[in-house]
């Protein structure tokens, strides 16, 4: 792949965080995938990160970054764990975990861009204490880290 000159730079969705420093040592510039190991995928050489729950607390994510760059792999770690146990919770429902997001979104003052679209598990009521849930541990967190 990156014999192609159009080619520079690969998002690296694997688990495996050691994957990352295989891309970089063929010379790819390498975005982390796993939104839970984003802490750990820059520590392996990753220039940043693609993930799909960064948009529902983009805060978080830029102080996983800030406090790597820093140099500061305590409070980075600490950060990096309160965003898997957000997720972890958004996975709780019985939904799908995007419908959770993009009604986080929602509730956090972001517009309505509806739910999600078959086949992914639509909101069901049962969720919707979750996407509480979510918000709160999103917006303690803001305010505790950043």
């Amino acid at each position: 792949m990156l014999k192609n000159p159009r080619v520079i730079g690969v998002k690296n969705s694997s688990m495996p965080a050691q994957d990352i420093q295989m891309w970089h040592d063929e010379g790819a510039f390498v975005f982390n995938g796993p939104d839970e190991q984003l802490f750990s995928g820059l520590a392996a050489g990753a220039g940043g990160g693609i993930g799909g729950t960064y948009g529902a607390m983009p805060e978080l994510y830029l102080k996983v970054f800030e406090l790597y760059q820093a140099g500061d792999m305590v409070k980075g770690r600490e950060v990096q764990n309160e965003c898997c146990r957000i997720i972890y919770k958004m996975c709780s429902a019985t939904g799908n975990m995007y419908a959770v997001i993009k009604e986080t979104l929602r509730r956090m003052g972001g517009p309505d861009v509806g739910g999600v679209r078959a086949p992914l598990a639509p909101l069901t009521e049962s969720d919707y204490p979750i996407v509480d849930e979510c918000v709160d541990m999103i917006r303690k967190a803001i305010a505790k880290y950043c």
